[in-house]
């Protein structure tokens, strides 16, 4: 089935299947479309983040269950903490996932990272449909599920256009100057292969 997605400004992609079949005015694309199903965003569509610190927050950060949060905290644990706990590929996996999740609640459609040497966390992420790209080695800046965060320059997926993979992200936001300044938690959804990975309840 086709779908809609159209943002505050009118503008809008129908997605089918995996792939983006149409970019343009919301009510050009309504209008060819009319059996389609529409969701309307609060907010700007974009082309989603690309998160360059993906081996940091995946392979190398134990994200806690809520249901660790009175022991381990909230946020993820690095360094010490994360050695002491040394945790098992059962729990690499929960984290991974809720890593990625977390990632994707940002906007982030994809995350570059070194080979992920972890079966249990690759599985994991591949998975939530989290788009995995290579990159050559540490890029600076402060590792931070928000990419707008982390001191470097925002990268950005490839802009969504008719026959290119359905990955974009939607922001609670009036314009991307307002992006800039509150960032990437204002993220209402995230689309990845065509489906809706998250939704801002």
């Amino acid at each position: 089935m086709l779908t809609i997605h159209a943002d505050s400004r009118g503008h809008a992609l129908a997605v089918e299947g995996e792939l983006i079949a149409a970019a343009g005015p919301v009510a050009e694309l309504t209008a060819a479309h009319p059996r389609a199903r529409v969701r309307t965003w609060p907010g700007i569509l974009g082309p989603g983040f690309v998160n360059l610190h993906g081996t940091e927050l995946l392979e190398e950060a134990y994200h806690p269950d809520p249901r660790e949060a009175d022991d381990l905290g909230t946020e993820p644990l690095t360094g010490a903490a994360l050695a002491a706990l040394a945790p098992d590929d059962v729990r690499w996996g929960a984290s991974a996932r809720r890593g990625a999740q977390r990632m994707l609640a940002h906007g982030t459609v994809a995350a570059a990272c070194e080979p992920l040497r972890n079966r249990a966390v690759r599985d994991a992420v591949r998975r939530t449909g989290l788009l995995v790209v290579d990159r050559p080695g540490r890029p600076g800046g402060v590792p931070s599920l928000d990419p707008l965060a982390s001191g470097l320059p925002p990268r950005t997926a490839p802009a969504p256009g008719r026959g290119s993979a359905a990955r974009f992200a939607v922001f609670d936001v009036r314009d991307e100057a307002e992006l800039a300044e509150r960032g990437a938690g204002t993220c209402v959804a995230t689309v990845v292969a065509g489906r809706l990975v998250f939704r801002r309840r």
